[in-house]
C-alpha cells in the first residue's frame, strides 16, 4: 500500500479503536487517530526511500538502517527452509504483529515510566508522520485540540491519560500496515514467527483474484475513497448527527 493509504486506514482503525481506550470526546478521538495513523507509516522505516525514513532526515535515516540491519539479521536466523532466499530487511521483522506488540508494549511502559515529556516525544513523532503522509489539515486539527486543552486548563492532564494507552495506539496503527499489505500481492508475513507450509516468514495474502497492485487503480478508487468516507463517519458524534439531518 501507498503511505497515504495506510495512514488513511491507520486514522480509520483509531477511530474505531478511540473507545475502547476511553477516548470518548471528538478532541481524544482526534488524537487517537492521529497516533494510529502516524504509527501505520512506522513498519516502512525498513525502507530507505519511504515517508518514515525520510521524515527528521539523518535522525530517521539512522532509524532506518538499524531496521533494516536488525530484520535482515533477525531473517537469517529464523527461515525455515522454504523461505525465499532474499536480504530479509523491507516488509519482514517491522511487518510482523510481534513487532506490534512489542513496540506497544514498549511505549506504553516508557511513557509511563517517564512522565508527559515522552508522551509529547511519541505524539509529536506520531503526528509528524501523519501530517506527512495526510496532509496539513491534521496538524492545524491537532494543534486545535492541543490550544483547546490549554485554554481548559487540561493539557497535562490529558497528556498523562495519553500515557496509559499512547503505546496500544502504535501498536494498532503498525498492525493496520501489516493487514494493509496483506491485501497487496506481495502479502505480508505479519504471523512470524509461526511456521506455515515450511516458511518461518510465509507471506499472509489474499486469494489471487482479490489481491491488487500497490499505487493500483482497486487503491486509489476504492480503497481510499473508502477510508475518507470512514475517517469521516467515525468522528464521535458523525451518525446522530447524520440521522438527524436526513430526518
Amino acid at each position: 500500500m501507498l503511505g497515504k493509504t495506510h495512514a488513511g486506514t491507520g486514522w480509520c482503525a483509531g477511530l474505531a479503536l478511540a473507545p475502547l481506550l476511553g477516548a470518548h470526546t471528538l478532541p481524544q478521538a482526534v488524537v487517537v487517530a492521529a497516533v494510529t495513523a502516524g504509527s501505520a507509516l512506522v513498519p516502512d522505516l525498513d525502507h530507505p526511500g519511504s515517508r518514515a525514513s525520510r521524515l527528521v532526515g539523518p535522525l530517521t535515516g539512522l532509524l532506518s538502517v538499524v531496521a533494516r540491519g536488525a530484520s535482515r539479521g533477525l531473517y537469517q536466523l529464523t527461515k525455515g527452509p522454504r523461505d525465499e532466499p532474499v536480504s530479509g530487511q523491507h516488509r519482514h521483522a517491522t511487518h510482523t504483529l510481534a513487532f506490534a506488540a512489542l513496540l506497544g508494549w514498549w511505549i506504553n511502559w516508557a511513557t509511563g515510566s517517564m512522565g508527559t515529556w515522552a508522551v509529547g516525544v511519541v505524539l509529536a513523532f506520531a503526528v509528524l508522520l501523519a501530517v506527512n503522509a495526510l496532509g496539513d489539515w491534521l496538524a492545524v486539527v491537532v494543534a486545535l485540540v492541543g490550544l483547546l486543552w490549554l485554554a481548559n486548563g487540561t493539557l497535562v492532564r490529558e497528556l498523562s491519560v495519553l500515557a496509559g494507552w499512547i503505546g496500544w495506539a502504535v501498536g494498532a496503527g503498525c498492525l493496520v500496515h501489516c493487514l494493509g499489505d496483506a491485501l497487496t500481492r506481495s502479502g505480508c508475513p505479519f504471523l512470524w514467527p509461526v511456521p506455515i507450509r515450511g516458511e518461518t516468514w510465509y507471506e499472509v495474502r489474499l486469494p489471487a483474484l482479490l489481491r491488487f497492485r500497490t499505487g493500483g487503480p482497486v487503491e486509489r478508487l476504492l480503497i481510499w475513497p473508502f477510508c475518507v468516507v470512514g475517517g469521516v463517519l467515525l468522528l464521535p458524534g458523525m451518525w446522530p448527527a447524520l440521522a438527524a439531518w436526513v430526518g
